[in-house]
């Protein structure tokens, strides 16, 4: 089905590996131009610049000007953004407990997983405004609604960029601005699977082996398995696109392959 995206100019944050990879990935399979932000590159990043379909800028997306500099440069090239997918983000396990979190983690938590996105949204809505509509799409975790003392600081940041999303949504939904956020749950990604990763945090700790911890997390989806960064790509895009979601507006949408069972 074609998405209407071709043509597009959209940003995507964290764009250099994982789930901001694949989004980038497939908002040029389908015609649009992407302005991959990013603190460094990837092999497979500079491939997707080489045909002059993308390009790579890199900021620091933690830092109060990395985001407006990003938007900045996008604007200049193009004169319009017409998507953002605010994917960056960070999740650090948390094995000793709540009380050997440190305030200097939880900033550092809230400012990459909160802050960015409500700074790259801030800098890209007048264009949006002017233009009079866009598409922002934020990339959360079912950990916004599924509390997790592992991940304490990580959860309450995602908690806070879903009703900033919904807030949004009621603020500029007249206007043409579409606001919503995507909640996943594990995905194949370094961020689950990766040395330094969830399940080798949780191993160290526990005395268990990486590959244990996450079978056992896979085995609480419905489906048995993780979900595939390309499947997060699929619904980042479903929701930009004004063919297919013209009207969602505000929607969490969850991609957990049944991980999560309860109803809101």
């Amino acid at each position: 089905m074609d998405l209407g995206l071709g043509g597009k100019v959209a940003i995507v944050t964290g764009a250099s590996k994982g789930i901001g990879l694949a989004i980038a990935s497939a908002l040029v399979a389908e015609g649009a131009y992407v302005v991959a932000g990013a603190r460094g590159t990837s092999p497979q990043l500079d491939a997707l610049t080489q045909d002059g379909k993308a390009q790579a800028l890199f900021v620091d997306l933690a830092t109060a000007e990395g985001p407006g500099q990003l938007v900045n440069a996008a604007l200049t090239e193009h004169g319009r953004v017409d998507i953002l997918i605010n994917n960056v983000g960070a999740v650090s396990t948390r094995p000793g407990g709540f009380l050997l979190v440190t305030d200097e983690q939880w900033a550092h938590s809230i400012n990459l997983n909160l802050m960015a996105a409500v700074r790259t949204t801030r800098a890209v809505l007048p264009a949006m405004l002017t233009a009079g509509g866009g598409s922002i799409v934020n990339i959360a975790s079912i950990n916004a609604n599924l509390p997790d003392p592992m991940v304490i600081d990580y959860g309450a940041a995602k908690a806070a960029l879903v009703n900033v999303t919904k807030a949004l949504s009621k603020e500029f939904g007249a206007h043409g601005i579409r606001v919503n956020s995507v909640s996943a749950g594990p995905v194949a990604t370094d961020l689950w699977l990766g040395t330094d990763g969830v399940a080798a945090t949780i191993a160290a700790a526990s005395g268990a082996n990486a590959a244990s911890v996450a079978d056992a997390a896979a085995s609480h989806a419905v489906t048995g398995r993780f979900t595939k960064p390309g499947e997060v790509a699929d619904l980042a895009l479903f929701l930009a696109s004004d063919r297919t979601a013209a009207n969602i507006i505000g929607a969490n949408l969850t991609i957990d392959g049944g991980y999560t069972t309860e109803t809101h």
